[in-house]
């Protein structure tokens, strides 16, 4: 009696919009909390996990639940802005957006008329690059490209060349069947969330975790073995487990004779041009040995049983098959474990134990799944057979000079397992898996006033397909596609801004620039490149001559625009995450999700994806205005729901208007799209039918399936890819055959790197530094609690990370003399820093790293000026270069993987010595202004009563 009545369940909020999550490329669904604030709006109060939606269940992680500090950072920018001091001051002017519009009209224009390709439009993690690149290809420039040429091409491009998917955004292990899992190179903050989840399930079946990275954090550091290899080798340790598996003979024949090129048969005649090519029929198919009759046989012929073993003599010359060549190549003993130990700095007993296991789990605990299928080649399967062992890899074996060939190892390891698209593997999530061969190839003809004459990016088949002028010169600034880095599919944003200052191959004459903090944290050479920007040439003007940039907040790269067009935040938007471009799907089902304004917008700021319709609109762009030349598209809510990239399909695959209702996949425009998707909590999923869940390449099942909602146009099964035949015709090329001709200093580089079955070659810092001089291995890592350069402004996870140490392993760190709260000198061939380190025991002994993008500048992102993360937080970018250290032959090479041009930021080679604290991290910059003041001390605010 007389106690008070208190509601121990008060609620939330008022209402909940339902929506994706942009803290990280997860893409996760969103429950956003509303409340009415005291001047009747409603306004974001809480944010947490959709439990129906299909990537997270309801899970949400410290970024997602920090979004509603993103969406009231005190950074946001506010109105577009016009530069009214020097590059990099940070001294702009308001203006409006009619001026604003007009100014990037008034550059643009004049462009498009005369030369398209002197504009160089680049985007950072927008999650919108079928609508940038399809702006981009309007307007005729053939400079495009995206995030992905400095972050993680060698994954995604080794994995479809070689089996037609990757990791992460391309498929996801079989969490419900693997009995062992093994990460490589796995950061926290890249597909966070599902890997939580994933590794939940496995652990508690008793599964085991094997993690495989020079640093003990995060994943690795709940696995059950760790094996704290040397940076840069994971490729040699890869084809060691390789050459252990191949000699005990574990190794799955039947998966690699029916569904990879294995039995093809190559060419075996040295004086052909065709040398090292495989048998083809007059139809241009493979060929394979039928075991039954033993003759040459297509290989996707119904009833054929392909004959690893094979050989065939013609004209006096023995042609064998690819595993011919696999066996003899990994087979040798320099892949032996006793071989490649102490360059691994794994000891060989562990190798052998590791490959033991591995063996043990796909052979003897097989696993079958009671679930008919029919094969392309008509052959009826009762069950479904799984090896269950899966893997997972992200950048920290990608971003090596050596991620293509690693990656490919890694591919291949997988598929010899015949664990790759069977219970218990690795399963692709739709629209993937899609061969090298279905998707397009590079286009570059520049034509003044009209489009250019295909996609920007794609895969290239041979020397035929780069993207070069007529007189041999590379047609691109980034020199993607070119013979010092063939097979560039996402380019190479890296090399944009140093390109364009030296002209090399020409002058641009704007850069258009989306959320690519290319002045800070996305750039190698950091100092270098904000140098370029602001760099004049003898008459005193601009060396790049216009700069416009876009982003939310005010980064460290806003203070060098001429021109900022800014950006909402993903609350105050629309956005689509398509099937054309980085769906939500998950294995065993198609999805593709929405963002929407839950609220509009406070400040003079317009969605990004909008001003490109309204720019495109102005500029007459063909796609972007009709017939009359009135604007297309009013807004990207507007492209989204009507645009249709071929007959049927559209941006959204559901809801769509088929001939007896709503529909599925392939359909005609429904004006009502976006609010079906609303409605449904922002997402749309479509189920793969149980017949087709596994082997999805070579079931008809699924390619039916795939067909009926618009992945395919018609059937597409084709084989794995263990000999990559376009890294072969590059080197026919390097050896003098055909029309198209590297130079000659090339010529040896291409023979060496572009194999066509995986290899292993130390990265290529190593041959331009002195390693005694430079001892130490260094690498950047993302903490699960910040995503890119954004997170680290967020009031909420600046608290989990305000500021970065070096962490030491033990052996330095005692070597050197290091106690708590000591500095260190940091110094490699190109530059040095002086930064506040700590120890850290569970690190490879020779490999010294910190968190990656927690550093700012002053003045930026409307911090404090004596603010943590500009004064003890720090970049390694500062000693990293985008090329390599002079050789002594004449030449710059790029600091990149010779194969797809991706930046090897995990090359870099260091020396440690202890220093004297400084005041602040070294280097200093002057402090930029602030286009948007700064933030308070608190952030505090309370919504509704």
């Amino acid at each position: 009696m007389g106690q008070p009545r208190i509601d121990t369940s008060p609620a939330v909020s008022d209402e909940v919009r339902k929506t994706t999550c942009y803290m990280c490329a997860c893409r996760c669904g969103i429950d956003v909390h509303m409340k009415v604030g005291p001047d009747g709006e409603k306004r974001v109060a809480y944010i947490e996990g959709n439990r129906d939606h299909p990537v997270n269940r309801g899970v949400l992680c410290a970024k997602g639940s920090a979004g509603i500090m993103q969406h009231n950072a005190p950074s946001r920018l506010r109105a577009p802005l016009k530069r009214v001091g020097p590059r990099g001051s940070g001294e702009f002017e308001e203006i409006s957006w009619d001026e604003a519009m007009q100014i990037a009209t008034d550059w643009l224009e004049p462009l498009r008329e005369t030369a398209p390709e002197k504009l160089a439009f680049f985007t950072g993690r927008d999650q919108s690059q079928s609508f940038t690149s399809f702006w981009a290809q309007n307007f005729g420039t053939p400079n495009y490209a995206a995030h992905g040429g400095f972050c993680s091409v060698n994954m995604a491009a080794a994995g479809i060349y070689t089996m037609g998917g990757a990791f992460w955004e391309f498929g996801q292990p079989d969490w419900d069947h693997t009995k062992l899992f093994m990460i490589f190179g796995v950061a926290e903050d890249h597909d966070s969330n599902p890997i939580k989840m994933g590794l939940g399930k496995i652990k508690a079946r008793g599964a085991k975790v094997i993690g495989v990275n020079p640093i003990r954090t995060g994943y690795n550091a709940i696995a059950d073995d760790w094996v704290g290899i040397t940076p840069g080798t994971d490729g040699l340790f890869i084809l060691s487990l390789v050459h252990e598996l191949l000699r005990a003979g574990k190794i799955d024949l039947d998966y690699l004779a029916r569904y990879t090129n294995a039995p093809v048969l190559v060419n075996g005649d040295p004086k052909l041009p065709e040398h090292g090519l495989f048998l083809r029929n007059e139809s241009d198919k493979p060929l394979v040995m039928d075991r039954d009759t033993g003759k040459l046989t297509p290989f996707d012929q119904p009833g054929v049983k392909p004959d690893l073993a094979a050989t065939y003599r013609r004209a006096g010359n023995t042609h064998r098959t690819v595993m011919h060549h696999l066996a003899e190549r990994y087979l040798d003993s320099r892949y032996a474990p006793d071989a490649v130990a102490k360059t691994c700095g794994v000891p060989a007993a562990k190798i052998r134990r590791i490959a033991a296991e591995i063996a043990h789990v796909a052979f003897e605990q097989a696993i079958e799944i009671d679930q008919p299928w029919t094969d392309f080649r008509g052959e009826r399967h009762e069950t479904m057979k799984g090896r269950p062992v899966s893997f997972h890899a992200m950048r920290g074996i990608s971003a090596h000079s050596n991620g293509f060939q690693t990656a490919r190892a890694l591919h291949v390891l997988q598929i010899l397992l015949g664990s790759v698209e069977t219970p218990g593997g690795f399963r692709f999530k739709p629209p993937y898996p899609k061969p090298a061969t279905a998707h397009p190839k590079p286009h570059c003809k520049v034509t003044p006033g009209k489009p250019l004459d295909g996609p920007h990016l794609g895969f290239v088949q041979g020397p035929d397909d780069l993207a070069l002028r007529d007189d041999g010169t590379p047609a691109r600034i980034d020199k993607a596609f070119t013979w010092e880095n063939p097979m560039s599919a996402h380019g190479l944003m890296h090399m944009v801004i140093s390109n364009a200052h030296a002209g090399d191959p020409y002058r641009i004459d704007t850069l258009f620039m989306y959320m690519a903090n290319m002045a800070w944290n996305s750039s190698m050479n950091t100092r270098g490149v904000m140098e370029m920007l602001t760099d004049t040439d003898a008459s005193g003007n601009y060396v790049i001559p216009r700069i416009i940039y876009s982003d939310a907040y005010s980064s460290e790269m806003v203070a060098y625009a001429d021109l900022v067009l800014p950006d909402t935040t993903y609350l105050e938007r629309h956005d689509c995450i398509s099937l054309l471009d980085r769906p939500i799907s998950e294995a065993d089902a198609a999805a593709d999700a929405i963002r929407w304004p839950v609220v509009e917008p406070d400040r003079d700021v317009r969605c990004f994806q909008l001003v490109l319709c309204d720019l495109g609109a102005r500029l007459c762009l063909p796609g972007f205005v009709n017939e009359d030349g009135s604007q297309k598209y009013a807004d990207y809510a507007d492209y989204i729901t009507h645009h249709e990239r071929r007959p049927g399909i559209g941006p959204l695959a559901g809801w769509r208007m088929g001939e007896t209702g709503l529909t599925g996949g392939r359909g005609g425009v429904n004006e009502a799209q976006i609010d079906s998707y609303i409605a449904n909590g922002g997402f749309w999923t479509a189920h793969i039918p149980e017949e087709g869940q596994y082997y999805k390449p070579w079931n008809t099942a699924y390619q039916d399936w795939a067909v009926e909602i618009g992945l395919y146009d018609a059937p597409a099964p084709y084989l794995f890819q263990l000999y990559v035949e376009p890294l072969r015709r590059f080197q026919l090329a390097a050896e003098g055959h055909g029309q198209r001709q590297p130079p000659d200093y090339l010529r040896e580089r291409i023979k060496a790197t572009l194999d066509p079955l995986p290899i292993w070659y130390a990265p290529l810092e190593d041959g331009h530094v002195d390693p005694e001089a430079f001892p130490v291995h260094a690498l950047t890592q993302r903490p699960m609690a910040m995503y890119h350069s954004w997170g680290s402004q967020n009031a909420w996870l600046r608290q989990i990370h305000g500021h970065n140490p070096l962490y030491l392993p033990t052996n330095l760190w005692q070597r050197h003399g290091f106690a708590e709260g000591d500095w260190a000198r940091v110094t490699s061939a190109h530059g040095e820093i002086t930064v506040p380190v700590a120890h850290m025991a569970a690190l490879n002994e020779n490999t010294v790293w910190t968190w990656n993008a927690i550093g700012k500048r002053k003045g930026a992102w409307a911090l404090d000026k004596d603010a943590p993360e500009a004064t003890k937080g720090f970049l390694l970018n500062h000693l990293i270069h985008e090329l390599l250290p002079p050789k002594g032959d004449g030449l710059r090479w790029a600091n990149s993987d010779p194969i797809t041009g991706q930046a090897a930021w995990f090359d870099l080679r260091v020396k440690i010595e202890k220093a004297a604290a400084p005041d602040e991290a070294h280097p200093v910059f002057q402090p930029q202004i602030s286009p948007v003041g700064e933030g308070p001390d608190e952030l505090r605010w309370k919504i509704g009563s």
